[in-house]
Parts: C-alpha cells; sequence; structure tokens
C-alpha cells in the first residue's frame, strides 16, 4: 500500500519539463518530421532523460526511449518568435528547425543553412527544449497544446 492508504502507486511528478513548439501552420508530414529532429537533440544533449532499453515478454529487445513525457504545443509564427526569445533570455539550451532545412538533405547542409542566417532572422517552424518545468512554461507563454 501506498502512504496514504491506497494500493495505487503515487504519480511520477517531474521536475522537469521536454517540450516542442511548433508553428501551427505546417503541414503534417512537416510536423512529424520536425518534431522528431527537434527531440533528437534533446536526446543527444541529455543522456540522463534517456531510460533502459525495452524488451518484450520473448526476450525481443528495443531501444530506449525518454523517461518522462514530450508536450507538443503549437502556436503563430509570432508565438513561435516570442517564445524563441524568451527561451535565449533564460539561458535554456534549445534545438531549433528552420524552414530553410525543409530544403536540405544531410545534417552538414541542414548546419549551413542554419548558420547562413543571422538570429533575428531565422525563419523557425519548431524549437524543442528541457528545463525546470515553471522555466519551460514561462518560455512557452502563450503556445497551446497541439490538437
Amino acid at each position: 500500500m501506498d502512504g496514504d492508504g491506497s494500493s495505487e502507486p503515487a504519480p511520477v511528478r517531474f521536475t522537469t519539463k521536454i517540450a516542442v513548439l511548433l508553428r501551427d501552420d505546417l503541414l503534417d508530414w512537416q510536423r512529424l518530421n520536425v518534431t522528431a529532429f527537434l527531440v533528437s537533440g534533446i536526446a543527444a544533449s541529455n543522456p540522463e532523460l534517456v531510460g533502459e532499453p525495452y524488451a518484450d515478454a520473448d526476450g525481443h529487445g528495443y531501444l530506449p526511449m525518454f523517461r518522462q513525457p514530450v508536450l507538443v504545443f503549437a502556436g503563430s509564427r509570432e508565438t513561435l518568435t516570442s517564445s524563441f526569445a524568451r527561451v535565449a533570455g533564460r539561458g535554456l539550451a534549445m534545438s531549433i528547425f528552420t524552414s530553410d532545412l525543409f530544403a536540405t538533405g544531410n545534417d552538414r547542409d541542414n548546419r549551413a543553412a542554419v548558420r547562413a542566417v543571422p538570429r533575428d532572422a531565422l525563419d523557425l517552424v519548431g524549437l524543442a527544449l528541457h528545463g525546470p518545468r515553471n522555466a519551460v512554461d514561462k518560455a512557452l507563454k502563450g503556445a497551446r497544446m497541439h490538437p
């Protein structure tokens, strides 16, 4: 039994949050593609967020995944721009995806496309971050949960 007398385990409360913010005018395939790329940056930079490998009852192994949920939000171009500024202003690390990356086909060209544009001129279509819950919530103010 739990400390409150119930047999249910207490819900896990995370002190941090993993969040993705997508521009709300993306096509479905773009949303999925951008989300996958953005969270790869979070996993690569925060290996402690990745759990243990999975296995089924027959002993077949599967890759590990994040230990905590990834929340996906949507917002207008303006919401994304203001969230980007708040994330940067709070010194939180983030991964970004710009519209230029839809025209590239590899990591080298992706990095060159971002490097070619000044920070204030980036045409952002998505960003992802991990940090303390309050900081992430404040940074994404105005965004809504993705439908």
